[in-house]
């Protein structure tokens, strides 16, 4: 009795596996699709859109504003965004965000006060919750600064001045002050430097920092698999002895076409070519969109119409 009680427990068994490889089997891709998202996942997938992302990734975005930076991160459904680009970026960066269905930003970076950098910040700062306002301790008289300190006054925000070694999180992610300056005579000098981690994968944003305030941070922690290459790729930035150190696996390079600059420096493409660093320019590929599970990352590039130049 105990033998045909383990036969008839068997048969039922095989009987269910055949029945269920039948349903499944309605679908001659069903299966391959289950191997597919369970196994490979969507980071095995280029083309995957940026709604297909689960609220938990980690997902910049490197816009394409053109001669400018700007750069939204979300982790963990929250929000930060650094830089707002050129003056005639601000409303377009503000709709674009609104499509996203952004209505807070966690924290909000301005790098330094040129114009490139913060020119639509008073835009943001008008249309957004903000809970935390940084900018270096660096201040300029021109219009662009100035509106962006009245848009903070009329919203009862206060900028910070964050100190290096400074840490804090969004979501998943740390964020670490790797620099700051306060030199009102060289505003790119005082571009904050942040390193965002989240789990085993790291970014490096560096606004627009020179070589010297490079070699002075050569002893902090700045290995990252993604550099945001300082200052448009400017020949006074993105020295080798710095490009070593930070050992970047991706740079991208926000830039703008044909711009009176020079930028990037044919200098700095080779020593990113001669280190094997996968290179992105956004004016050649358009807004960069990673994203990372924690281990790998996904790099997407999309158009936006965020560019008011």
């Amino acid at each position: 009795m105990k033998i045909r009680s383990k036969k008839i427990k068997y048969n039922i068994i095989v009987l269910f596996i055949l029945l269920l490889f039948f349903v499944l089997n309605i679908n001659s891709n069903f299966i391959d699709k289950i191997k597919t998202n369970i196994f490979s996942g969507i980071f095995e997938n280029n083309n995957f859109s940026v709604e297909q992302v689960k609220k938990n990734y980690l997902t910049i975005y490197f816009l394409d504003v053109g001669q400018a930076d700007s750069i939204l991160i979300k982790s963990d459904d929250k929000y930060m965004l650094i830089d707002a680009g050129n003056n005639a970026d601000g409303s377009l960066l503000v709709e674009y965000f609104s499509s996203l269905g952004i209505n807070k930003f966690d924290y909000v970076i301005g790098t330094h006060a040129h114009e490139d950098h913060i020119g639509g910040m008073d835009d943001i700062i008008n249309n957004f919750d903000i809970g935390t306002f940084y900018m270096p301790d660096a201040i300029t008289t021109t219009k662009t600064f100035e509106d962006v300190l009245d848009a903070l006054d009329n919203k009862n925000i206060y900028f910070d001045v964050p100190n290096i070694d400074d840490s804090f999180s969004l979501g998943d992610s740390i964020i670490e002050v790797v620099y700051v300056g306060n030199n009102d005579s060289d505003l790119n000098s005082t571009s904050i430097v942040l390193k965002l981690t989240y789990n085993n994968v790291s970014f490096l944003f560096t606004g627009d920092i020179s070589s010297e305030i490079e070699n002075s941070i050569l002893n902090c922690s700045i290995d990252s698999d993604v550099l945001k290459v300082a200052h448009h790729g400017s020949k006074y930035s993105s020295s080798l002895n710095f490009l070593n150190k930070v050992n970047p696996k991706y740079a991208v390079i926000s830039v703008g076409n044909d711009n009176s600059y020079g930028h990037p420096d044919n200098i700095v493409l080779e020593r990113l070519d001669q280190l094997k660093v996968e290179t992105y320019l956004t004016s050649r590929d358009g807004t960069l969109v990673f994203t990372s599970d924690g281990d790998r990352i996904n790099i997407q590039t999309i158009e936006t119409t965020v560019d008011g130049n």
